[in-house]
Parts: C-alpha cells; structure tokens; sequence
C-alpha cells in the first residue's frame, strides 16, 4: 500500500524516467521499497569510518579499499561532503543504496544542481538507479518473472537458475502460466523453485538477471519482481501453499554441507550459503534416494542426513 502511495505521489517524475530508460516505475519503487523502506531508513553509519574499517582486513579488504577511495572521490568532486557520507554498515547508501563506485559510473544528475545527489534528490536517486539496470541490460517491456505450473511428471534436475532454455523448450514439457494465459515467446528462461517442489514454481527471463546483478540473491530478484506485480495489480503468488515454510539456521546449513561432503558430495568448503555447488551436492543426493531433485535445502532434507 504504501508503494502504491509512493507511485501516485511521484507518478510525473516517474513516467519520464521510464520514459527515457526504459525500467518500468514499478520496478524502481519496488527497489526503493525494499532497499529503505522507501527513504526511511537509508542508513547513518558514517562511511569513510566503515568503510576503513571492512578495508583493515578480511576476505573482501581489497574490495571495501576501492570503495573508501571512491567515497574520497565523490567528496572530492562535489557530490557530498564528508559529513553527509552516511549510508549501511558496509557502505551502501543513498535511497537505493549504491555503492560508491555504483555511484561513479551510473549516477546522473537529473535535477541540474551540478551534483548527483542519491541522498535527498529522488530525481538523482531514480534516474541512476534506472541507468544502471538499463546499462546492465535491462529489456524493455519484458517480464521478469512468472509463476507457472509445471507438470505432474516434471523432472526437477532441470529447474535451476542457470539452465537456460527457450519459452518453447518448456511448454513443450507442459509448463503453463499459473492462470492459463499464454507465456511470452522469449529465448533466456529458467525455472526457479525457491521453496523446493512443493513450493510456487516460477519462470524466470533476462531482465531478472539484470535484478541478480543488483543483488546475486534469487529470493531478492523474486520479491523485486513480486512487489512490484502488487504495485500495479493484485497478483498473489498461488501454488506452494503445503511447501516447507521454514528455512534451515546458518548454523544447519553449515551442517548439511559438512555432512554432504562427508558423504561424497561436493559443496566445497562450508560456508552456511545455499549456492550453486550446494544446491548441486544436494540433487546428486536426491538422485540417489529417488527424490525429487529440486536441490533445495530443507528441513527435511536436514533431518535425513543429520538426524536420521
């Protein structure tokens, strides 16, 4: 309701920017929703301080050093003043919550005022974001995401995101769009299923890479395309309603992994993420218990292999 708020209040400066970038003003809003609340919360941690901090040492030193010397040069050239440098705990900042060097090579000075403001100047703020999803290859008038139903015989080994195949591809193993209707003749789709499969099935398209190269969380990529569906109609996601709706602990996670390389599948060094090569180990598991191999982590999946 209150990006609906949000739409109307800004609907003008909206409809230009989507005008001129091709990124749909739902889209935007929904990042802008999800990333602070629609500017309530865009973080007050001062960011040359974190940003020292995270560049000390760690896995990602080299990286939170290049973004300290990008907030040195948004300073330097007039943007913000070091005081006004406030954003997350790991830098993000502004109302979309870019990072310093997001900022430098997408951030427009929409309003004219001679600075590219992401802080308090929502023309600034909207335009860059639209310019970095439409320089990162954002289609226009493509969907991104549709929930669909899959067949009863579907094999599960094929839904993940990285199996990419035609619309065509998929219809003719008898995946339909959940209300019947027909599903875009496009050529980069996969099928996602982040509740396993027993949860809502969707189809996903290129323009939900662009959103994964944002942030390189499905589940994230989802509740853009999701609530930016509620924005402009009310389009609840319908299957899944028997999935298991609890996720496993960090701590579980690590777990499983450990446990599954004990076995012989390999998920690489532990880390309590369900990436790639874990949700990989997990179906050659699935496969050699006749499971379904939806690669997802479950709770059960967990009791299985740690309680059994």
């Amino acid at each position: 309701a209150r990006g609906q708020e949000m739409l109307l209040a800004h609907e003008a400066l909206l409809s230009k920017i989507e005008a001129q970038y091709g990124v749909p003003k739902q889209i935007l809003v929904s990042f802008w929703g999800l990333e602070t609340n629609y500017g309530g919360d865009k973080g007050d941690f001062g960011l040359p301080s974190a940003l020292m901090t995270l560049a000390y040492e760690g896995r990602r030193a080299e990286f939170f050093r290049g973004q300290l010397l990008d907030t040195m040069r948004i300073v330097d050239a007039g943007h913000n003043n070091v005081a006004g440098m406030r954003g997350s705990w790991a830098g993000a900042m502004g109302h979309m919550q870019f990072m310093p060097s997001t900022m430098l090579k997408h951030g427009v000075d929409t309003d004219g005022d001679g600075r590219i403001n992401i802080w308090t100047s929502l023309p600034d703020a909207f335009a860059s974001a639209a310019n970095y999803l439409a320089k990162v290859g954002w289609r226009k008038d493509e969907p991104v995401m549709l929930e669909v139903k899959l067949p009863a015989n579907f094999d599960y080994s094929l839904a993940h995101f990285n199996h990419r195949k035609s619309v065509a591809y998929w219809v003719k193993l008898g995946v339909f769009n959940i209300d019947d209707t027909a599903l875009p003749s496009l050529d980069n789709a996969a099928i996602v299923l982040p509740q396993g499969w027993q949860g809502p099935a969707f189809m996903v398209f290129s323009n939900f890479d662009v959103i994964m190269d944002w942030n390189r969380s499905v589940n994230y990529a989802l509740s853009v395309a999701h609530l930016a569906n509620q924005f402009v109609a009310d389009k609840p996601i319908v299957a899944g309603l028997e999935a298991e709706s609890e996720a496993l602990t960090f701590n579980q996670m690590w777990a499983l992994q450990a446990k599954l390389n004990l076995l012989g599948y390999d998920c690489g060094a532990p880390d309590g993420f369900p990436g790639l090569q874990t949700q990989a180990a997990i179906r050659q598991y699935q496969a050699t218990k006749n499971l379904p191999q939806d690669g997802y982590a479950s709770p059960s999946l967990y009791m299985q292999l740690l309680q059994p």
